[in-house]
Parts: C-alpha cells; structure tokens; sequence
C-alpha cells in the first residue's frame, strides 16, 4: 500500500538553512507540527529553547519547560515542543523573565530579546479581506489567523477601515486593535523575503500596478546609511511611521 501523506519526521540536512543546528551530528530534527506558519518559515519551540536560547541542553529537557506551561507564545501557554514559530511572534518565559520577538535576518529568521512591556503587542500584515456577512468583514493575517470587525457603514461593506498589506498592532493575547499602518511612501519597513531579506529601512517608493499583481509592485527601501534595496510589496513588512513600533536591533541593518 502507498504512502498516504507526508512523513512526521525531518532529517536533519535537508532542515531550513537558517536554522542553527548541526547538520552531521545527528541525523534526525523536530519536525514542527502544522500551523500558524510553513515549513520553511518557522522554527519549532524546542530548537528555539534548545539551540537558540540555551534554555535546555536536549530535546527531552525543552520538552519537559513546554510541556509544564513555562514557555507562551504570543501570551497562549503551548505545550507541544514541535509547536511553529514564525515571524512576529512573541515568545515569552515569564519564570526567568525573558521575552522575545521572531525577525527577519539575512539567514531567514532569528529570536530578537525584547522588553516584557513589548512583549504585550504583536504588529500583524493583512493579507486580505473578504466580506462575510452584510455588517462583517474578515481579515486574514499573515500568520494564517483570522480577525472579524464590524464594517461601519452596511451598504458600502467594501469601505472597510483595513486594507491589504497594512499592519495591525494588536495587544496580546485578546488581539485588540492598538494602531495601524499603510504601507506608504515614508514608513519605515522590513524586508521578510527574496536576497535582500531581514534588511530594513525606510520607503522611499513603490511602484504603481496597472498590469501586474499589486504583491508584484516594485519597492525601494533606503536605509539608514543610505543604502537602497529593491524587492517586491509582497517581502514588506511595515513596522512604523516616525520612528519603529518594535525594537531592532543595529545588526539587522548591518547583514
């Protein structure tokens, strides 16, 4: 009889690149459970504790701090070790008092500490928006999640206060509206794909579509040395207006 559906377990070698773990070692990895994010845009919580932080010396070890309700993501208690993580998250282990915020970097993705008031907010992109009933509108963000808001005015349900590509800063874990932001010219931004991903800077100008997919418009981001990087709307992450909603660290600049 065939294979029905794919394996529950990961070789090591064949893992996401960004990863910081020994390819030859050993030959086998956590392989994270499905979720909030892909495969290849996540990392799971025991290598997070493990491999990143140095929390725990072995998987059974990071197992154990999960399994106990010691470790939260995005202020939820999860107590499976193969949980995914992915970018924005925020991973808080409230004992030893240490919170951290997924980001992008050159590599892929890396944990970023952050303060435990920081800690309270998420920054989420909206990835699109369809209008489920006369009064409703839903809104799918980038870590797969899903948000109901009422429309303001029932007969134009297509004026909706959010739109594509904006980000929401939502207080955690209830996920109340705090601010928003359009991605617009000014913004300060961070690149989440392609060769120029994890760097981050300010917009400086984004393509008008006329026969193209608006994801495919071409943006240019200048940093702060004046450095500009071009990709596409789809790899932007808006992440403040004036000056930033989260914190960054100067390497992320740098790589």
């Amino acid at each position: 009889m065939g294979k029905k559906g794919k394996t529950g377990r990961l070789k090591r070698k064949p893992a996401p690149r960004f990863w910081p773990i020994h390819r030859k070692e050993f030959q086998w990895i956590v392989r994270p459970s499905p979720g909030p994010h892909s495969l290849e845009k996540c990392l799971p919580l025991s290598v997070v504790l493990r491999d990143i932080l140095g929390v725990a010396e072995t998987r059974k070890e990071a197992k154990k701090i999960i399994s106990q309700g010691k470790v939260y993501v995005d202020r939820k208690v999860r107590r499976k070790d193969n949980f995914p993580v992915g970018l924005m998250d925020v991973i808080s282990i409230p004992d030893v008092n240490r919170f951290y915020r997924v980001m992008s970097s050159h590599k892929g993705l890396f944990v970023n500490p952050i303060s435990k008031e920081e800690a309270s907010f998420k920054l989420f992109r909206v990835e699109g928006k369809t209008i489920v009933k006369n009064e409703t509108a839903q809104f799918a963000l980038h870590d797969g999640s899903n948000m109901l808001i009422k429309v303001e005015d029932p007969e134009s349900p297509q004026k909706v206060v959010y739109e594509t590509f904006d980000t929401l800063k939502l207080g955690l874990p209830e996920k109340q509206v705090l601010d928003k932001l359009k991605t617009k010219k000014g913004n300060l931004a961070l690149i989440t794909g392609g060769k120029n991903i994890g760097k981050q800077g300010r917009i400086v100008e984004i393509e008008k579509t006329e026969a193209k997919k608006r994801r495919n418009a071409l943006v240019v981001i200048e940093d702060e040395k004046g450095n500009r990087y071009q990709t596409i709307l789809d790899f932007v992450f808006s992440i403040g207006g004036a000056k930033s909603l989260i914190s960054l660290p100067e390497a992320t600049s740098n790589v």
